[in-house]
């Protein structure tokens, strides 16, 4: 019995001294405190409402909030908007300063087939005047400004200290092709046509088409801006066309498979 009591006791002192000098915890790693971050500052007028201002949020919210056109607009396209609007308060239209006018938007005509998408009404083209606001697309407004500096300009350089300004004889009109009732919409109905009837010179002459087509001093020059414009225009139509073009240039920006008709 004395055996077995001293065999116990030393049982147990052993249990205790173990226990003793086994860790406090577990071995598994016990998880760290999360560090603690500064509050954000909140006004007294936002603290009874839990509101944190965006100018007092992180970096990246406030960048968020500051604009969110990064998110959808890339530099490139950004640019070219800042360059659109700067042309437009200077009065050009179709993206060149050297047509000047102003933004029309949508036409809508009263016949079927007739309307433009876009239209722009010009008033002037590389420094010459239209005599009256033109509507068109700026498809044309283009080919316009093309025949100005390669045609216009140049065939009466020698002229009257040189074009002044245009007259205008037709430009958008919801109608049939030369006024014709039940004919095939015109392409002044689209937007697509100018009729021009003179020049008017810097010293104050004015050179029409119907008078100078055949006269001594301006029939070259006539000639050369007739046909010079096939090209940039789909359709160039000038007195030797028909009756009904006599007395002005026709010029639409029509496309036909077998090339541009001149006549």
């Amino acid at each position: 019995m004395k055996r077995f009591g001293v065999a116990a006791c030393v049982v147990v002192a052993m249990a205790t001294l173990t226990h003793a000098q086994a860790p406090d915890g577990s071995l598994r790693p016990v998880p760290r405190a999360a560090p603690a971050v500064p509050a954000a500052p909140v006004s007294s007028a936002d603290a009874a409402g839990g509101l944190v201002l965006a100018e007092q949020a992180e970096p990246e919210r406030r960048g968020l909030f500051r604009s969110l056109r990064p998110l959808f607009r890339s530099r490139k396209v950004e640019k070219a908007a800042r360059e659109q609007r700067a042309l437009l308060r200077k009065g050009a239209v179709c993206g060149d300063l050297a047509i000047q006018g102003e933004a029309v938007g949508r036409v809508r005509g009263n016949l079927r087939g007739c309307g433009v998408e876009n239209a722009v009404k010009v008033r002037a083209v590389s420094g010459v005047r239209l005599s009256t606001g033109a509507v068109m697309d700026c498809t044309t407004a283009n080919a316009l400004k093309v025949w100005m500096d390669r045609a216009a300009k140049p065939a009466l350089a020698g002229k009257g200290g040189g074009l002044r300004s245009i007259r205008v004889a037709a430009h958008y009109a919801c109608r049939g092709r030369n006024n014709q009732k039940g004919a095939k919409i015109s392409e002044h109905g689209k937007g697509r046509a100018i009729d021009i009837s003179g020049f008017v010179l810097n010293d104050g002459h004015e050179v029409s088409v119907l008078r100078g087509w055949n006269a001594r001093g301006y029939s070259t020059a006539l000639r050369r801006m007739h046909q010079a414009a096939c090209g940039p225009f789909g359709t160039v139509l000038g007195p030797d066309a028909n009756k009904f073009h006599r007395d002005h240039f026709h010029f639409d920006t029509a496309r036909y498979r077998s090339g541009s008709y001149c006549r």
